[in-house]
């Protein structure tokens, strides 16, 4: 397992509650982060590196960005 990291426009609480059921189903609950109070909106992702792409897929599907970093 890795530590991933991805530039979001993930930017409050209700973004956060919006990628939630995205993010669990791939990553499982526990294995992200989105620092919302940091300016670049950084989401960190504890996941093989054969998932990114996938993790990438499911903040698209919620309805925000994602960019590897």
């Amino acid at each position: 397992m890795e530590e991933l990291k991805f530039k979001t426009n993930i930017k409050c609480s209700g973004c956060v509650a919006t990628t939630t059921p995205y993010l669990n189903e791939v990553a499982g609950g526990g294995n992200w982060n989105v620092n919302v109070a940091y300016p670049s909106k950084i989401l960190t992702v504890t996941t093989a590196k054969e998932k990114q792409n996938e993790i990438i897929k499911v903040v698209e599907k919620a309805g925000y960005k994602a960019e590897a970093i």
